[in-house]
C-alpha cells in the first residue's frame, strides 16, 4: 500500500508498505482524507522533539471500516464513515488516575509518538474508532482538530455572559470560536490574516482584531467597557500571543493556553497575582470534545469548503509542504486523498 514518511529534514515522500491485517480487537480503515496539522509541519522542518524517526504523519482522519476483527461491537460495520481518536492512555498516571486521559503523561499520538494515518490502510483497535453519521469522510478529517478547540472552551468554563478573545483562527481556534458561540459568549477572533478573521465571523465572532494593524489590549477595552476578555484562549504558540493574552485578560479571568511556543516566553508575573488569574493548559481533547464537534457538523448550516484549504495526492506532499512552510499563515487545513 501507499503511504506518506518523512525520513529526514524538510523531506516527505511516498513509500510502499504491506497492507495490515486486521488483529482480534481491531478495525482496519481505509483512508480516504487525511490532514496535515502544525504537528506534522514541525516535524517536516525538523522543530517537533516528539516525533519518532522516520515517521509517518498524520492523525486528522476520514475513512471507512474496511474489515472488523474478532471480539470488536456489533455495533461497527464495514462501509461505515468514521474518525478516530489518536491519542493513548496508560490509565496508571496522574492524568489518568484523575480521570483526565487526553492529558495522559504517556500519551503517544497517531503520527508523532507513533507511526500515523498518513497511508491508504490503517488497523487500529476498536476503542479508539468513532462511527459518525451524517458527516461526509471529508469533513471527518476536520473533526479532531476542532475538538482540541472545543476542550480549550471547556477548560475556560467558558458561559454565556463571557466575552472570550481566541488568538489564531486556524482550525483549532475556529474549534474554540464555533464551542464559545455555542455556549453563548461574545466571541472576540484575532489572527494576522483579514481571510481567517472573515472566516472567523462566518462561525459567529462577533468582532475581528487584526494584530497586524490594531493594538489588541487597546481593542479589546474598548470591546469591553475597559474591563478586558473574560476568557482567554491563546491557540497560536507564540511568545507576543501568550504575552498579550496576559495584558488582554480581564482581573479574576482565565487564560487557556493550547499552542506550544518553540521559544521562550517572559512574564511579568505580578499580573499572575495582581489580577487572580487561572492560567490553563488544554492538551487534545476528550471523547465528549470528539461527539460535541460531530453533533455540530451534524447540524450547522457553515459550509466546510472555506476551512479547506486544499486537497491534494499523496505525490503532491513534498511540494505542499514546502509551500506551505514559507506562507504558513495562510493555510487553514490540507488534506491528503487516498
Amino acid at each position: 500500500m501507499k503511504a506518506l514518511q518523512i525520513p529526514a529534514l524538510q523531506t516527505i515522500k511516498v513509500v510502499e508498505l504491506a497492507k495490515p491485517e486486521v488483529k482480534a480487537g481491531e478495525v482496519l480503515l481505509k483512508l480516504k482524507y487525511v490532514g496535515f496539522c502544525g504537528s506534522d509541519l514541525n516535524t517536516f522542518l525538523g522543530r517537533n522533539a516528539m516525533a519518532k524517526e522516520n515517521v509517518i504523519p498524520g492523525h486528522e482522519i476520514g475513512a471507512v471500516i474496511e474489515a472488523i476483527g474478532e471480539g470488536c461491537p456489533d455495533t461497527l460495520k464495514v462501509g461505515q464513515v468514521v474518525t478516530v481518536n489518536p491519542y493513548t492512555n496508560c490509565g496508571h498516571c496522574a492524568s489518568c488516575r484523575n480521570g483526565r486521559v487526553n492529558a495522559c503523561k504517556n500519551n503517544e499520538t497517531l503520527g508523532v509518538q507513533r507511526d500515523g494515518a498518513m497511508r491508504e490502510f490503517i488497523s487500529l483497535s476498536w476503542q479508539k474508532i468513532i462511527p459518525v453519521k451524517g458527516v461526509s469522510a471529508r469533513d471527518c478529517a476536520l473533526i479532531e482538530p476542532m475538538s482540541v478547540g472545543f476542550h480549550a472552551v471547556d477548560r475556560g468554563q467558558v458561559t454565556d455572559i463571557d466575552t472570550v478573545l481566541v488568538f489564531g483562527c486556524g482550525m483549532v481556534g475556529l474549534g474554540a470560536i464555533v464551542r464559545a458561540v455555542q455556549r453563548g459568549a461574545v466571541v472576540v477572533a484575532c489572527d494576522l490574516s483579514e481571510e481567517k478573521l472573515a472566516l472567523a465571523k462566518s462561525c459567529g465572532a462577533a468582532y475581528g482584531i487584526n494584530s497586524k494593524t490594531e493594538n489588541v489590549v487597546e481593542r479589546i477595552n474598548e470591546i469591553t467597557d475597559g474591563m478586558g476578555a473574560d476568557v482567554v484562549i491563546e491557540a497560536v504558540g507564540s511568545p507576543i500571543t501568550y504575552q498579550t493574552a496576559i495584558d488582554a485578560v480581564g482581573f479574576t479571568g482565565r487564560v487557556v493556553c493550547i499552542g506550544y511556543s518553540k521559544n521562550e516566553v517572559s512574564f511579568q508575573t505580578k499580573y499572575f497575582v495582581q489580577k487572580e488569574l487561572d492560567i490553563r493548559g488544554s492538551r487534545n481533547a476528550m471523547p465528549n470534545d470528539f461527539r460535541a464537534v460531530q453533533r455540530f457538523m451534524q447540524n450547522t448550516n457553515i459550509p466546510m469548503e472555506p476551512f479547506i484549504s486544499g486537497i491534494i495526492k499523496p505525490e503532491d506532499a513534498q511540494q505542499t509542504m514546502e509551500k506551505w512552510a514559507a506562507n504558513p499563515g495562510q493555510v487553514f487545513r490540507i488534506l491528503v486523498e487516498f
